[in-house]
């Protein structure tokens, strides 16, 4: 099987037994955005947690050494369609300039790890309306000179 192939079954097995992508993190003992993302292929996971999920969702054979195999991270370049990730491109395309800005007033010239790097999703309540906290949380890598 293929990632594509792993990404479908496991979409499938997921809502056939009515589980949260939370449900199968809390499962694999693993944070809730990583377990997504590797679930959805573009992370790959450790064998034994490759091998956690297969047991938990039933998966077909072939689907652990998919999960295992590292993923080559490619997404679409045009603008998302989709409202959601749409509005989070755009937090990027507003806000980019001056999050670089400020992390490299604050840190120097550097990035911010998307590998060494965490991420999590929460709903605060607000009697406005609910909001969604996203933290990121990287390590900063300097730039080098020689």
């Amino acid at each position: 099987m293929n990632k594509e192939q792993v990404v479908e079954a496991i979409i499938l097995a997921k809502h056939a037994r009515q589980l949260s992508w939370q449900n199968i993190a809390d499962e694999l003992e693993m944070g809730c955005v990583w377990v997504t993302s590797a679930c959805l292929g573009m992370n790959s996971m450790p064998e034994n947690v490759a091998d956690k999920l297969c047991q938990l969702l039933e998966l077909p054979a072939g689907s652990q050494a998919a999960l295992t195999a590292y993923p080559t991270k490619q997404w679409q370049r045009d603008v998302p369609q989709d409202p959601l990730v749409y509005r989070l491109y755009e937090v990027v395309g507003v806000y980019g300039d001056t999050l670089k800005e400020v992390i490299q007033e604050q840190f120097g010239d550097g990035i911010m790890s998307a590998i060494d790097f965490s991420m999590d999703v929460a709903k605060q309540t607000d009697p406005k309306g609910d909001r969604v906290v996203i933290t990121m949380n990287g390590k900063f890598l300097p730039y080098k000179a020689w």
